[in-house]
């Protein structure tokens, strides 16, 4: 059996990843049905969100590693993983998604290490994804993401459509600061051709093989410029709402989060809930997304949010995934991710500010927890 073609996907908070792989779906199946797609995803906190709207679009086999780092703590359940999708799915390509704190380096060199132990794989390549409008903001404060941008084989400039033409030669002049020669690509609203993705049999991933970076860049160590390790780079929450089997998510109050977040303090929010009422997706037009956000119902159903830097986009998901135990029903499972600092004032923001209620008398039960 030929070693499965490994495609790591990276980049830092917000940059489109997601949209960028279930892009690449409907070409697959176009030029071949049968093609069978699996991915690896590490999500910051507890829900499997992203992956849950990955298994909705037909993706062959997901796999999650949740609540760390793929390239720290959670490194040594990528064998594991990948053996898993191997034996269950028998995948033409396996992705793996990082969360946006991975270093892409650390995380070639072990994919590399198991494709020489096993012959079961073979790393094609590593592509960053860069948020035209948001990247130059971050990239000051974050040492992560300009590690991600020097370590990657291809960079996919995405949301460069809204943007001035000088924002984007800024930030392509920022790429080049870093004094390394990577080949890029702008999307279209997200959608890059698979052939471009797949098949770049990359130079720099593949002869990874010593960490190009300091050792105690990785956890909770200092790096030259900034003196904070990558996972310190942001503070994650995970709210969960709770209710009657029949419970909805208040989405007026909800909507007064999505639209007073600020972006400069809140990255992302991911969330799973129940919602009753209309809910609507944020002023991005229908083309500008690879994922069509949903519908507006006002009927009762489970829907993904993903939020980023002041836009959202509400998903139907199918009514299997509510999650059940005995005698409650997750309304609401959110992560919500942060800036450095910031976790102590939106943990006792969300707990006082009404922003997760339930429709109705009913009241419903609220858990904010610090996941990192």
């Amino acid at each position: 059996m030929a070693p499965i073609p490994i495609t790591i996907i990276t980049g830092f908070l917000g940059s489109g990843k997601t949209t960028l792989l279930l892009s690449l779906l409907p070409q697959l199946r176009a030029a071949n049905p049968s093609y069978r797609l699996a991915l690896l995803k590490n999500e910051f906190g507890d829900v499997a969100i992203d992956s849950q709207l990955a298994s909705s679009s037909a993706v062959s086999g997901v796999q999650e590693l949740l609540n760390g780092c793929i390239c720290c703590n959670l490194v040594g359940q990528l064998s594991t993983a990948l053996a898993e999708l191997r034996s269950n799915i028998s995948p033409d390509r396996i992705v793996i998604e990082t969360s946006g704190s991975a270093f892409p380096a650390t995380l070639a060199i072990e994919v590399n290490r198991l494709a020489r132990e096993t012959g079961h794989y073979t790393l094609d390549g590593v592509v960053s994804v860069i948020d035209v409008e948001n990247w130059r903001g971050y990239e000051d404060t974050s040492y992560t993401a300009r590690i991600q941008a020097r370590y990657t084989d291809l960079i996919v400039f995405n949301k460069w459509e809204n943007c001035e033409e000088r924002r984007f030669d800024d930030c392509l002049d920022r790429v080049g600061d870093l004094e390394t020669d990577i080949a890029w690509v702008k999307s279209d609203r997200g959608r890059v051709p698979v052939h471009v993705i797949f098949g770049i049999d990359g130079g720099l991933a593949a002869a990874l093989t010593e960490d190009p970076l300091p050792a105690n860049n990785h956890n909770h160590g200092h790096d030259p410029g900034h003196g904070h390790g990558h996972q310190t780079e942001v503070e994650v929450l995970s709210v969960t709402l709770t209710g009657g089997p029949s419970a909805a998510v208040n989405t007026t109050k909800l909507m007064a989060l999505l639209t007073s977040a600020p972006k400069d303090e809140v990255y992302r929010i991911k969330s799973v809930l129940t919602a009753s009422s209309m809910v609507r997706s944020s002023d991005i037009r229908q083309e500008d997304a690879a994922v069509p956000p949903a519908a507006p119902t006002d009927h009762p159903g489970r829907y993904i949010l993903n939020w980023a830097f002041g836009r959202w986009i509400f998903t139907s998901l199918d009514t299997k995934a509510t999650e059940h135990d005995s005698s409650y029903q997750n309304v609401l499972r959110m992560t919500i991710i942060l800036a450095r600092y910031e976790s102590a004032k939106w943990k006792r923001k969300l707990e006082m500010g009404g922003f997760f209620e339930l429709e109705g008398t009913e009241k419903g039960e609220l858990v904010v927890t610090k996941v990192t």
